[in-house]
């Protein structure tokens, strides 16, 4: 089979980046390459490389030999205390990455990587609603600027195009991932459950009632692709999500329902201080249900969820941008939420 496309996706063991991995190697003709710093099995007809984007000795050596890419999806992400260290080495693996692809790559025709609420101050607390993609920045440092930036400045001149897509707490599966938040209300709920427990929303009143959205990872990865195809989308930015709106009081009975559970009204509990003595009642759980072997601390991160259900307002962004452009996918969360725990549940992550 002739290849059209040979697509790089960074970061493939994160919930972004194993949705594009397994969406792109739908389409014909393509070869996708999974790139991470943990090793891990490859998926059918997908080539997986373990590398330290941060190393660019380790880059050099793990990638100089692949030939031809076409397409970079990049959702690698390192975590720093500061904002000024996040900047430093966000930018530094995007950087790594394209030095050593435009040397080998010389057709390389598109780069999409991947944003988020952090761009409108989403992390510091309510901003201007609905958020749009020309609205002003907030004072530096802050990664996705900084990436944009050197992806604008390193463009300028060259064949390829750059397409960077904005979603908000991307819902898919993955594990040891510490943003999914669809993986800790299912384990939350499965441990609530084990327990004889009604389902009960851990967050703030403020957070229960404020409107929110959510992005499913496979949204953000048919984005990418329609992004690489797209002259509409070329060196520009969108907001991608479901399309729709929520509040958590009227989400959270129905959530209850798709795991045959009682809801009680909400008490603001840490799930970082509440569930971290859970880990002997989820292996518990594994063995009388015979689920996967995954580790308690891989399965969910309780800081993401405490971080999101404790944000007491608005969080909306305008996606008409892209569907101007010509992105028209969409799916309504509630049956997001349900065919993700169905996955999961034949899976073997959660019980039936």
């Amino acid at each position: 089979m002739s290849v059209n496309n040979r697509v790089l996706v960074a970061g493939a063991q994160g919930v972004s980046g194993r949705a594009a991995l397994e969406h792109w190697r739908a389409v014909p003709a393509t070869q996708v390459i999974g790139l991470s710093r943990r090793a891990a099995p490859c998926e059918a007809g997908v080539e997986h490389i373990s590398v330290d984007l941060l190393d660019i000795a380790d880059t050099r050596q793990k990638l100089s030999s692949i030939k031809d890419v076409t397409h970079i999806v990049f959702g690698a992400y390192v975590e720093r205390a500061t904002p000024s260290e996040k900047t430093e080495d966000n930018v530094a693996i995007l950087k790594n990455l394209l030095d050593i692809v435009e040397e080998t790559s010389p057709n390389l025709r598109h780069v999409t990587f991947y944003q988020g609420g952090k761009a409108y101050g989403a992390d510091l607390g309510p901003f201007k609603t609905p958020a749009r993609e020309d609205d002003p920045r907030l004072m530096p440092p802050n990664f996705y600027y900084d990436q944009e930036d050197f992806l604008r400045n390193r463009q300028r001149g060259k064949r390829w195009h750059w397409t960077a897509l904005r979603p908000e707490a991307v819902c898919g599966f993955a594990v040891g991932n510490p943003m999914n938040l669809a993986m800790v209300i299912a384990v939350y709920a499965t441990l609530s459950k084990e327990l004889g427990l009604p389902l009960r929303f851990p967050g703030t009143e403020k957070a229960y009632r404020a409107m929110y959205q959510l992005t499913s990872a496979n949204i953000l990865a048919e984005a990418s692709i329609w992004a690489a195809g797209s002259d509409a989308a070329r060196n520009e930015v969108f907001n991608i999500t479901n399309g729709d709106y929520f509040r958590w009081q009227h989400m959270w009975p129905r959530i209850a329902k798709m795991f045959d559970m009682e809801t009680a009204d909400p008490v603001p509990m840490p799930l970082t201080q509440y569930m971290t003595d859970k880990g002997s009642l989820w292996n518990s759980i594994v063995a009388k249900y015979q689920l996967q072997p995954i580790t308690y601390e891989q399965v969910a991160s309780w800081a993401f969820g405490d971080f999101i259900f404790n944000s007491g307002f608005d969080n909306v962004t305008s996606t008409i941008k892209a569907r101007r452009a010509g992105f028209q996918d969409c799916i309504d969360t509630e049956e997001m939420f349900e065919v993700f725990f169905g996955e999961l549940r034949s899976r073997r992550v959660i019980p039936i």
